[in-house]
């Protein structure tokens, strides 16, 4: 990755670039419904029209362009990914779909891979040729990572893996898998007996069985693993260090650690896109936006979404962090989360009546897309940590509150 920081000038030349290659390559509308977030791949027609986005996007050199150049990306500054991610977001383009593997498994790779390691899998990656699921949770053990009983037996050149895994996003066509599994049942304290595995998903006894969401949707599996045979080669971090390896990823997913390829990782929705939405709405025959209890509520979520980028643009600076380090980066996760989900929540409750419709009824708003985006926030406010363990690791690791 270059370290030379570019001027503003080369960041708008490059700015327009990007953005003159979008207006020319965005795909148009495939007629179907396409997913808001990765979480909602649930169909071949789906994941194939995103995979060609996917590598269209990579071969123009606009994706990973700060990683590594001899594995796939440019060897540029981030702030040039930046400014296509922006660009990407202004174009509202389709998301790129394998956020697994772009944001969490890439980077851990990079910062901690071999070079075999390296060589092997960051190009599929950014390429969107091998796509990645995330095996952490566990049907009885949910967010409590620590207390994982899948097992992982050496035995030679392989570990023998038996267990299951919970809500495994594309897990179904995901070639391979991040892995936390006990490989000490003995230890004292839970965490000394994990360990981290690049698993492949494609083999013997591994198999997934699809859960239906409530938006009638499909994205997730649960995976399930009978005496399935990995390569010992496959560890990443040695044995034993699994929970060591699975908090750096973690930091990663919750947006607290940089590395990320970039992309669209889901649909931009803003407050600007509820109070369009609203200016066709009445009420007793009077335009919804001159109701003074709605504008209020709207101005309240204006100023909560302005907060989150200010607060995004405070955590670049340290003099601005001192009081509580990380802070801001440890609350992301949970202050966008939290703020999507109010702001969704409201487009339903000034449908009126028309808020318990759905996406096919001829009568919904807009196609019933803010059911469709509330219902699909849950996903981000349940993965990566429920909001409940999210305000836990900010009052025990940047408030120093006690556990009880």
């Amino acid at each position: 990755m270059s370290d030379h920081a570019p001027s503003a000038s080369e960041l708008a030349d490059f700015r327009a670039e990007v953005s003159g290659w979008l207006e020319e390559h965005n795909p148009a509308d495939p007629g179907f419904l396409l997913p808001q977030t990765f979480m909602e791949v649930g169909s071949d027609q789906q994941l194939e029209f995103l995979r060609e986005w996917q590598h269209k996007l990579w071969s123009a050199g606009y994706l990973g362009v700060h990683w590594p150049e001899q594995y796939g990306g440019r060897g540029m500054h981030p702030a040039f990914q930046n400014e296509i991610n922006r660009e990407l977001r202004r174009h509202r383009t389709p998301i790129t779909f394998n956020v697994i593997g772009l944001g969490w498994a890439g980077p851990l790779i990079l910062d901690i891979g071999t070079e075999e390691d390296k060589a092997k899998y960051i190009k599929g990656i950014l390429s969107a040729e091998d796509i990645w699921c995330q095996g952490f949770s566990e049907p009885d053990h949910g967010s409590d990572l620590g207390n994982a009983q899948t097992r992982a037996v050496r035995d030679g050149e392989d570990y023998i893996i038996n267990g299951s895994k919970i809500w495994t996003t594309m897990g179904n066509y995901a070639k391979y898998m991040i892995l936390l599994a006990r490989t000490d049942p003995t230890t004292k304290r839970k965490y000394d007996g994990l360990s981290f595995f690049l698993s492949p998903m494609h083999g013997t006894g591994i198999d997934t069985r699809p859960i239906q969401k409530i938006t009638g949707e499909y994205g997730f599996t649960e995976t399930f693993f009978t005496d399935a045979r990995i390569p010992a080669s496959c560890l990443i971090g040695g044995e034993g260090n699994g929970w060591r390896v699975a908090m750096q990823t973690l930091q990663y997913e919750r947006g607290a650690a940089a590395g990320a390829a970039g992309g669209q990782v889901q649909v931009r929705v803003s407050i600007a896109d509820l109070i369009d939405e609203v200016r066709s709405v009445k009420r007793d025959g009077a335009p919804l936006l001159e109701d003074p209890v709605v504008r209020d509520r709207l101005v309240q979520l204006i100023m909560d979404e302005k907060a989150l980028g200010l607060a995004d643009k405070r955590s670049t600076l340290g003099d601005l962090n001192s009081d509580y380090p990380m802070s801001l980066l440890l609350s992301y996760k949970l202050r966008v989360s939290e703020y999507q989900r109010r702001m969704r929540q409201y487009g339903l409750e000034i449908q009126g009546g028309l808020g318990g419709l759905y996406v096919g009824d001829e009568d919904t708003i807009a196609g019933g897309f803010w059911q469709r985006a509330y219902f699909n926030n849950f996903a981000t406010t349940i993965g990566g940590g429920t909001s409940q363990i999210q305000c836990n690791i900010i009052g025990e690791q940047v408030l120093g509150l006690p556990k009880s």
